[in-house]
């Protein structure tokens, strides 16, 4: 992977954490912990512990809308059901405190964030300049 894109990635991973950290205060006694998943604070990242996992996925975005980008995926790691409209509310949460962070972290690229169907992808400027 080229240093310019491993830089970003770790920049979004930052803004990923922040807001895991986010939902996790916000929404984190909603739910009972899965059995099989660390507490928050207990793992080495975000992404394996806490009820809630923020992570990106990128799509070259053929057939939609927006083009190319990162879909925005939300985890909720609890065996406790989970009715459409709390998950909506946490989806519509998650987007308007991504909107806030995407030009605190990333001030000098145009990024913002698309709705697609029923998920959020950031699209925008992801050039890597010169390389």
């Amino acid at each position: 992977m080229h240093p310019k894109q491993s830089a970003l990635e770790k920049r979004l991973r930052a803004m990923l954490d922040e807001l895991d950290n986010y939902l996790e205060d916000t929404y984190g006694e909603y739910f009972d912990l899965h059995p099989n998943r660390l507490a928050r604070g207990e793992a080495s990242s975000t992404l394996y512990d806490g009820l809630f996992s923020a992570s990106l996925k990128f799509t070259m975005g053929y057939g939609t809308d927006s083009g190319r980008g990162y879909s925005v995926v939300i985890d909720i790691s609890t065996l406790d059901s989970i009715d459409r409209k709390t998950r909506t509310e946490i989806d519509e949460t998650a987007a308007e405190k991504l909107s806030q962070l995407l030009p605190r972290h990333f001030p000098e690229r145009d990024l913002r964030l698309a709705r697609e169907g029923h998920y959020y992808k950031i699209i925008g400027d992801f050039s890597l300049g010169d390389v």
